[in-house]
């Protein structure tokens, strides 16, 4: 089973000291993504040296986040941490890393990937500096990066098996194994004060369900190795769940399952 994570918009810098050194590219998870790392930052630091206007509208940024382009500059001397400790959104808060015991540590470390604009993938442990380009970022001679990305991760990530997607439909363009069983996470929240029960999307904080499905998959001793196990587990855990069965296969390629994930809705009106 493998967990594919997405990575957060909100990073954290690694101090500028000696426990910090830049980013080891050969040290990465698939060094054979070295190539296209390394075009995307020498692109990136060309973006951030120049027009601040262009920069903007490549990295699909607004005029008040200006000094997000910076982060950009000169990536491969920039002090570098585990990803683990550079993502620090919603759904890394909930997986919460750090407090696992150390045998649910190693599992994270085997069964959990993020996939990344600018890296492809990498696993937590991987040290990455901070830095800012999203999936959906238009840049110069690249184009979609999904596309971009596809052929090769697919060349480098495992054809079959099972995979529990928690990305952003933006990220899961990039990559899902071609012969193998995705599950989907979704999040709803359901208003049972009518009837029949209004159930909605979740967006935000659909994040921090996901990270405490990823942190149920990895304190899980035994691997699930079906989607209805996955979901077993995670209702084991004390979350009402209902797992879709995809329709029928769309050109060849296989249809995810659906794992629903719901909640009550919030209180409407004032409190």
């Amino acid at each position: 089973m493998l967990v594919l994570l997405p990575p957060s918009e909100g990073k954290s810098a690694p101090a500028a000291d000696a426990a910090h050194p830049p980013v080891d590219l050969d040290a990465l998870i698939h060094p054979e993504l070295t190539d296209r790392r390394v075009k995307l930052i020498g692109l990136l630091d060309r973006l951030a040296r120049g027009p601040r206007k262009k920069a903007l509208t490549a990295l699909g940024l607004s005029a008040g986040q200006s000094a997000e382009v910076d982060k950009d500059l000169d990536l491969l001397a920039a002090p570098a941490a585990p990803a683990a400790e550079v993502y620090t959104g919603v759904l890394y808060q909930h997986l919460d890393l750090a407090s696992l015991a150390p045998g649910a540590r190693a599992r994270a470390a085997e069964r959990l990937l993020v996939s990344s604009a600018l890296w492809g993938v990498v696993r937590l442990e991987d040290r990455i500096p901070a830095y800012r380009l999203s999936m959906n970022a238009r840049l110069p001679r690249i184009g979609p990066l999904a596309t971009w990305w596809r052929p090769t991760l697919t060349k480098v990530l495992p054809p079959d098996g099972l995979v529990v997607d928690l990305r952003s439909q933006t990220y899961a363009a990039a990559w899902r194994p071609p012969h193998g069983t995705t599950v989907e996470v979704r999040v709803f929240a359901e208003d049972a004060r009518v009837t029949p029960p209004k159930r909605t999307v979740v967006s935000h904080m659909a994040k921090a369900t996901r990270g405490d499905v990823a942190r149920i998959l990895v304190q899980a001793r035994a691997m699930p190795q079906t989607p209805a196990a996955v979901a077993a587990l995670i209702e084991k855990a004390g979350h009402r769940v209902e797992l879709v069965e995809p329709p029928e296969r769309k050109g060849g390629r296989p249809v995810p399952w659906s794992i629903d994930v719901i909640g009550p809705a919030g209180p409407v009106g004032p409190a």
